[in-house]
């Protein structure tokens, strides 16, 4: 009888430990790598709930590691640009110093070397963004001791855990040692390691609840400083374009203007003083009378005033003419005189009727 009762504790071991093998396979946790059995359904349920949250913990610490060596990359790139940007400004100025016969060319370089110090400045500003809304927190984010305390709390619950695991192995025991003799003594020492395996599980719930808290706090906290900190990304990339697209406006803008101001000038006024041999004697002139004032800005152009008498001798496509008043030669608009009536002239001289 005593041969049989142990080969039925034996089998009921065996049975009992397949059970615990099939569980172990369908819940193994992601933390500590722990290979526990599950005690019961409430803790099951508890360990799966640890297990998800401190899988997502560590995504999202990643997914922010990540965003950290991105903005360090592009701060990096910043500076390099400033660097580089500065050069090409301090070169730009200086050709637009040591070129003034060039107008056109050397003024051009001059406005863009000018804009692009402006155009570093916000690179600048931009990294400093980075740095203080992008970098600092999210640096504070993924070293913070809200995290690891979190984390350790779920390493503990784990650790705990596996005590549990060894405790159920011993009440089994005791279990089978009482079948097969109750005594009083295999009898205490059941009660004793089913107390503590009651012990463990109080503690387990306790420390099980609070890890999940501190994870599930974590996360919330994850996930609000890292949406914050793109939409901060977000905001401070838009507003360092459009300050650049500002700049760079104002530099094509000014550019072209300069241009064609250069190419709207009048001719070098030579007429007036020297006219060409091959101007035939029988050249007409033509008298105008101006209906706009004109202020001239160089040697070259004539000044004009309301209702003077102009004799115009040349008018070019670019909308300037050459002509004498007053003594007086040089160039002005066209459209700033009235067509009178001609004049005739003879050896570059003009005569008014």
């Amino acid at each position: 009888m005593d041969a049989l009762r142990k080969q039925a504790s034996k089998l009921r071991e065996q049975v009992a430990k397949q059970q615990q093998a099939v569980i172990k396979q369908f819940s193994a946790t992601g933390y500590e790598s722990s290979d526990v059995m599950v005690i019961d359904e409430m803790e099951m349920q508890l360990h799966h709930q640890l297990d998800k949250l401190y899988k997502s913990t560590r995504e999202k610490r990643d997914f922010q590691r990540e965003i950290v060596k991105a903005a360090e990359t592009f701060t990096a790139i910043g500076y390099k640009h400033i660097e580089t940007g500065t050069k090409l400004s301090e070169d730009c100025c200086k050709y637009g110093v040591e070129n003034p016969n060039d107008e056109v060319l050397a003024k051009a370089a001059s406005i863009y070397g000018d804009a692009r110090k402006h155009a570093e400045k916000e690179v600048e500003d931009l990294n400093k963004l980075f740095f203080s809304q992008v970098l600092e927190p999210m640096r504070a984010m993924v070293a913070g001791s809200p995290l690891e305390d979190a984390r350790h709390l779920a390493q503990r619950y784990s650790k705990m855990r596996q005590e549990a695991e060894i405790q159920a192995a011993e009440v089994s025991r005791r279990q089978a040692r009482v079948r097969e003799a109750p005594i009083p003594e295999n009898v205490a020492k059941l009660h004793a390691a089913e107390t503590k395996m009651q012990e463990l599980k109080a503690n387990m719930t306790i420390l099980g609840k609070e890890a999940a808290a501190a994870l599930a706090a974590v996360e919330s906290q994850q996930e609000r400083l890292t949406f914050q900190r793109l939409v901060a990304m977000v905001e401070a990339e838009k507003l360092y374009h459009e300050r650049v697209a500002v700049i760079l406006g104002n530099i094509e803008a000014e550019i072209v203007s300069e241009k064609q101001r250069k190419e709207a000038a009048p001719p070098v006024a030579t007429l007036a003083v020297n006219p060409p041999a091959h101007i035939p004697e029988k050249t007409k002139y033509f008298l105008a009378e101006a209906i706009h004032s004109f202020e001239a800005e160089s040697e070259k152009e004539l000044s004009l005033s309301v209702g003077d008498y102009v004799v115009v001798r040349k008018v070019t496509q670019s909308g300037w003419s050459e002509g004498e008043c007053q003594g007086r030669a040089g160039w002005f608009p066209s459209e700033y005189v009235e067509k009178r009536q001609r004049v005739p002239t003879s050896n570059g001289a003009t005569e008014v009727y």
